[in-house]
């Protein structure tokens, strides 16, 4: 079966208080975003989701880096979810689906193996680690500590059969999705979680890149 990652990458870089979009941003003097791609270089597909607006500067961009692995760019909606339902429209095969997030540059292959070797009919599969720091629930003037016993950080790539994950993205989007696995469940789908990395982090602040930076 053709395995296809979906990297969704719809940054503005707000909160980097940059002007340029965060999956631009230099990583060891290389776009985040082109890491990312080098991490799917192995899978049958590339399909990267990306505002049209900046479909210029990308192409600059892969010029400019040399960047020659072969993948379609689509536009995105006003939403991740409807940037996800954009590439998974472009999908027409039945495939393996990894989608992913365009500032997770560290993601490795051996978890992308991992996914792709577990995923089946009906199951997804998400990459999670668990949460190492104490959790509070703060609610008006009152706290109360929350075991985190079975508190678990969730990551991408999410892993999914293309016709299935296509069917759950037909349905009108809803607040209570969070990401592409509560999605998959809200048809039925079940979610099955795998042990992820630490160093598969998201970038989406200064203090994230400088993270990233020393992880180089």
């Amino acid at each position: 079966m053709r395995k296809t990652a979906l990297i969704v990458a719809g940054g503005k870089g707000a909160r980097m208080n940059s002007s340029i979009p965060k999956q631009f941003l230099l990583l060891n003097n290389i776009p985040i975003l082109i890491h990312t791609i080098n991490a799917f270089s192995d899978l049958d597909e590339i399909l990267l989701v990306l505002p049209k607006e900046q479909f210029n500067y990308w192409n600059q961009l892969c010029l400019k880096y040399n960047l020659n692995i072969p993948h379609t760019i689509i536009a995105g909606g006003e939403s991740r979810f409807d940037s996800v339902k954009n590439g998974l429209d472009e999908i027409c095969n039945e495939s393996i689906v990894l989608i992913h997030d365009g500032v997770r540059p560290f993601i490795s292959k051996k978890i992308i193996a991992k996914l792709i070797n577990t995923v089946k009919k009906k199951v997804g599969v998400v990459p999670v680690i668990k949460l190492k720091d104490s959790i509070r629930k703060i609610s008006n003037d009152s706290t109360k500590p929350i075991s985190r016993k079975d508190l678990y950080k969730i990551q991408t790539p999410q892993c999914f059969l293309s016709t299935e994950i296509k069917t759950a993205y037909q349905q009108v989007s809803s607040k209570e999705f969070t990401d592409d696995a509560s999605v998959f469940e809200s048809i039925s789908g079940t979610i099955l979680p795998i042990m992820g990395e630490e160093r598969n982090l998201k970038i989406t602040t200064k203090e994230d890149l400088e993270i990233a930076n020393s992880l180089i």
